[in-house]
């Protein structure tokens, strides 16, 4: 059965699942002997869809109904393939610039990004499948209406997307307050990944190995970091100040 936010029970989630429903990600209470359930975590690996095993009273908390200890939450986006979307830019005669959200799971923060994403001109963005906020109905609010827009793609392994796409001819900046260089001393014209990180973590040390510039903002007041979304928009729209230059 469905509504509007999710699906509940294995069936349904199944066939959901075969039907290409875009799903966010999937919650199951752990059942070894359920052949049912093998069946639909081995869909949901095959079609690369996140899920987890939880305890039965966190599905009671969303749902009373007969869930069958299955929920499956709808995305109300659609997610692409960050390569192809690449490829199609160079195709179309266009520089590629995406954006890569690394642990960014504030949903007012997300949104706020996805937003300024939107009007500097991002052609995609891309986020882990893991410890990213959820792409949901609070976040297309937040984002204006933006999340309709972006081609939002999902990754399994934001390090490994990023190599790919640096082999494709995408320089990676890095943008944290930790950096040495300033963001002004880019050159943004290049087909280009920016990556930014949560404010409490920041950018992970793997991305970090992986980019081409490592770049921050000049602060001159007290306090050490900006918002992240504020953070993204600066660095987004040094991007614009130079390709209008």
């Amino acid at each position: 059965m469905a509504n509007n936010n999710f699906i509940y029970g294995t069936r349904a989630v199944i066939e959901a699942v075969n039907s290409d429903k875009q799903i966010e990600k999937v919650m199951i209470v752990r059942s070894d002997d359920n052949p049912l359930q093998k069946e639909l975590t081995t869909l949901l690996k095959q079609h690369r869809i996140y899920f987890q095993f939880v305890p039965f009273q966190k599905i009671n908390k969303i749902s009373r109904k007969n869930h069958q200890g299955v929920i499956a939450f709808i995305s109300p986006v659609t997610f692409y393939d960050a390569e192809e979307i690449v490829t199609r830019v160079f195709e179309a005669g266009k520089v590629p610039f995406i954006l890569a959200l690394d642990g960014v799971t504030d949903v007012r923060n997300f949104g706020a990004v996805i937003r300024t994403a939107e009007c500097s001109g991002v052609h995609a963005v891309l986020v882990p499948e893991k410890g990213s906020a959820a792409v949901n109905a609070d976040a297309v609010k937040t984002s204006a209406g933006a999340l309709h827009k972006v081609p939002v793609c999902k990754t399994r392994s934001l390090r490994e997307t990023l190599q790919k796409l640096k082999e494709n001819g995408l320089q990676i900046i890095s943008g944290s307050e930790k950096a040495d260089k300033n963001y002004y001393q880019i050159d943004f014209t290049l087909p280009t990944v920016l990556v930014v990180g949560s404010e409490e973590k920041g950018i992970s040390n793997s991305i970090i190995s992986l980019s081409d510039e490592f770049v921050k903002i000049p602060l001159l007041g007290e306090i050490k970091s900006l918002n992240v979304s504020v953070a993204a928009s600066i660095l987004m729209y040094e991007s614009v100040r130079q390709r209008i230059n």
